[in-house]
């Protein structure tokens, strides 16, 4: 028969001394042969009394004989001992003796080594595999240890975490592309081979912020990335007149591009008094009804009751891969539900709405044109706008203005705006003004000439005007309908402050998405895209519109930017603030 292989010839035979087996697979010893004693920790019953040694006990558990020479350590603080029945009565004393405190031990890290990951359908041989990893381990250890800037030690990486690198950067190439695993991984040895210190920077700023909190992306940079034009101010500003929106487009994009007549404006109030006030919810899309003034049975504002809506848009997965072409639900980015499972994440005390039709608009606050240069002689300069909105029993309100000087940024204007309506909600997840900002704001008009402007960058006390007529006007204190007018979506901000300006430089316009309208970039998604800058990281604290208005002044320097140096190569000059195209013969006329 088969011979026995002794798995269980540490274990006392239960039939012991009686057993009849022959060939016995469990150990038959004498009481002299077994352990005087065992002791035996046990787990997670801390803190609970010794065991009463008159009271039922368990099936006794046999160990090994001890054959180590090492001292059992003394039992834990609040852990009991357990006796075995022929052993010493000296260990059932243990409650007697101190008790030392528990210490958690050190978790062992686990040590990887230079072997490739298994995958189910290995592209190449396993020596291939090794051989090529340890190619990119030893480019990769060649770049860490010339990053010898102490101020950027979160670029180096410790040893284990290049071992670890190389392997995931191997295996993501053997599965994403079998059919070409030689070729792409070659080519990527070799341009790590050929890569400087500045290129691995980047690269692994990158991988930092894939994985790391923003804070820390920012401190290894230690400047933000400088626009050079090759244009002076003056002349940059006088380039923008080739970004100009051309006039007939703007209404197809949302803008006033002419004041609207009586007729209109009467139409509308007729459309309105019919509606007897009811609209639909901007958030939730629920029919409610506004009562501006206030109701007079009880005071509301709003019928409907609570809100209950999803803050973020709905927006479909991508595909994980080319073979991924199923069906997918959109999902909600606030809180990862999708759009058939929830009503909403998010709960307000009532409902609002917003007026998009530019009759409606002008019912409330007519739309001006900018005044000519004569009555307001303004500054050879362009201006960046941004507006925060919020909602009231009127719809969708200026409550922030604010402008600067292009392209230095320079603080032109900044001031809240008391809205027509009542304030239904201040919008402060994204317009960043809370009610605090208004109860600590002061009026506009205390502030006295001898006040010291605020320097760039630096916190001031916001100030107040009474209606956004006002804010208007001041707006228009350095405007002329000659001055270029900066921003990013400018047909919001301009219906928000009813101006009908012609001289537009909308970033939206500069920059349009690849699939035409309604899409539109973002003002965050562009900085991103062309100046790799982080803008709008409040939060839930909300938008700063400085902050806004010069990130869309620093993507319209990036455009001219852009366009001027391919005019250069076509060649093109500049004289003063004049620009030459090239002509066969002379130096050209000016445009």
């Amino acid at each position: 028969m088969f011979s026995s292989i002794g798995l269980f010839k540490h274990i006392d035979c239960p039939e012991h001394p009686h057993c009849s087996l022959l060939n016995c697979i469990f150990a038959h010893r004498s009481v002299s042969e077994v352990a005087p004693a065992t002791v035996s920790l046990s787990e997670g019953r801390l803190g609970e009394a010794d065991i009463d040694q008159n009271g039922p006990r368990k099936r006794r558990r046999l160990t090994l004989p001890v054959t180590a020479s090492r001292e059992i350590p003394p039992p834990a603080r609040g852990v009991q001992t357990k006796a075995v029945e022929n052993g010493p009565a000296s260990l059932n004393e243990s409650s007697t003796s101190p008790k030392p405190e528990i210490t958690s031990l050190p978790a062992k890290t686990v040590q990887v080594s230079l072997n490739p990951k298994m995958i189910k359908n290995p592209p190449a041989a396993h020596g291939v595999r090794i051989q090529l990893i340890t190619m990119i381990h030893e480019q990769m250890v060649r770049l860490n240890e010339e990053v010898q800037d102490s101020s950027q030690n979160v670029l180096r990486l410790s040893p284990q975490e290049l071992i670890i690198g190389a392997l995931e950067e191997e295996e993501s190439i053997a599965k994403q592309n079998p059919a070409v695993y030689l070729n792409i991984i070659k080519l990527r040895i070799t341009k790590l081979k050929k890569m400087k210190l500045a290129e691995w920077k980047e690269e692994r700023l990158k991988q930092i912020a894939k994985r790391a909190p923003v804070e820390l992306v920012a401190r290894t940079e230690s400047t933000p990335k400088i626009i050079e034009t090759g244009l002076s101010s003056s002349q940059e500003i006088a380039f923008l007149s080739k970004l100009l929106a051309k006039q007939v487009d703007l209404a197809r994009h949302g803008y006033v591009p002419y004041a609207l007549s009586d007729e209109e404006i009467a139409q509308a109030r007729l459309g309105v008094e019919a509606a007897q006030g009811w609209e639909q919810c901007d958030r939730c899309k629920t029919r409610f009804q506004v009562f501006p003034g206030r109701r007079e049975e009880d005071g509301a504002l709003t019928s409907g009751g609570t809100c209950t809506y999803h803050p973020a848009k709905p927006r479909r997965p991508q595909a994980k891969d080319k073979a991924d072409k199923g069906h997918k639900e959109a999902i909600y980015a606030c809180c990862n539900e999708t759009v058939a499972e929830s009503a909403g994440c998010t709960q307000a005390t009532t409902h609002v709405f917003k007026i998009s039709e530019p009759k409606r608009l002008a019912l409330i606050m007519p739309f001006k044109e900018t005044p000519p240069k004569e009555l307001t002689p303004g500054p050879n300069t362009a201006v960046c706008l941004d507006c925060e909105m919020g909602y009231t029993t009127l719809g969708l309100e200026l409550i922030r203005l604010t402008a600067t000087a292009w392209p230095n940024g320079e603080d032109l204007l900044d001031v809240l705006v008391r809205p027509l309506g009542e304030v239904l909600d201040l919008n402060s997840r994204f317009s960043g003004v809370w009610p605090k900002d208004y109860a600590n704001a002061l009026s506009y008009e205390c502030i006295s000439v001898d006040e010291e402007k605020p320097s760039k960058g630096s916190e001031q006390r916001l100030r107040i005007v009474e209606s956004p007529t006002i804010g208007r006007d001041l707006l228009f204190e350095h405007l002329t309908p000659e001055t270029p007018l900066i921003g990013h979506a400018l047909d919001n901000d301009l219906n928000a402050t009813r101006i009908i300006h012609p001289s537009i430089v909308d970033t939206v316009l500069l920059f349009p998405h690849p699939l035409g309208l309604p899409l539109r970039f973002g003002l965050k998604a562009l900085m991103k895209k062309h100046l790799d800058r982080d803008v709008q990281m409040g939060g839930d604290q909300g938008h700063d519109s400085k902050e806004d208005a010069r990130a869309a002044g620093d993507l319209v320097i990036f455009k001219v930017s852009e366009m001027w140096k391919t005019m250069k190569r076509d060649g093109w000059t500049e004289r003063n603030t004049e620009f030459f195209p090239p002509l066969p013969g002379g130096a050209g006329a000016p445009i």
